[in-house]
């Protein structure tokens, strides 16, 4: 009877050292593939301002899930207890690029493989995935001709902003952003920062004289994007 525990024992600190060298070579190599993945979203983030919260966010998340979908296996009742556990969590923050949302998924889907167990898998969705998202921003797929600048604007306090612009936009802009609101000159105007891309025949000028005429002349800048 002894002897049949202590096989026991044994088989089950063999299936214990397995599945932490399992978990660590999950959490590894999903480390390493979201470092490639923020690596490609730092290259490919077009306004050049990143939160570095974000990043770190991609790279946790993806370790994490490998280990769930490690502790899940098989087991329905594990996976319906961690679903109503993490139902109570709740993101606060609205993402700004609706690509963000994208990257967290890139993230989540290879800590998935990984904790599956789908190690090539993973690496090599992780790699053809980046190359086809860097194709895209090297084409500039689907963006706007010209280039894009930035547009600051000052406005006096008790001016509504939010549409008091648009028909301006409509006919000279081929793309404009809202990026920023914030006081200037202690608290008495507006600066309204924008991402805009101009159409073809708009020079600088016709578009500062058209904004001049709606925010009582005051300060107009247009420069290079950041």
């Amino acid at each position: 009877m002894s002897q049949f525990m202590d096989e026991i024992r044994n088989f089950s600190d063999f299936t214990t050292r397995a599945v932490v060298l399992e978990g660590a070579a999950a959490i590894g190599l999903s480390f390493l593939l979201s470092l490639i993945i923020t690596f490609l979203y730092k290259k490919t983030h077009k306004s050049g301002r990143y939160s570095q919260s974000f990043v770190h966010t991609i790279i946790i998340m993806s370790s994490v899930v490998a280990i769930i979908m490690i502790v899940i296996g098989n087991n329905i009742a594990v996976a319906f207890g961690l679903v109503g556990a993490f139902s109570i969590i709740r993101f606060r923050s609205a993402m700004s690029d609706p690509k963000d949302i994208a990257f967290i998924f890139f993230g989540m889907a290879a800590g998935i493989a990984c904790g599956l167990g789908f190690y090539m898998l993973a690496v090599m969705f992780t790699i053809v995935l980046s190359i086809l998202i860097y194709i895209l921003f090297a084409f500039d797929y689907g963006g706007i001709k010209g280039s894009y600048k930035s547009l600051k604007i000052t406005i006096p306090e008790n001016m509504h902003y939010e549409n008091v612009f648009d028909d301006i936009f409509e006919e000279y802009l081929e793309y404009h952003q809202l990026n920023m609101v914030e006081t200037t000159n202690l608290g008495t105007m507006y600066q309204l920062t924008y991402l805009i891309a101009k159409k073809e025949t708009i020079s600088d000028k016709d578009l500062m004289d058209a904004i001049r005429e709606r925010n009582s002349n005051l300060k107009v800048a247009i420069g290079m994007a950041d």
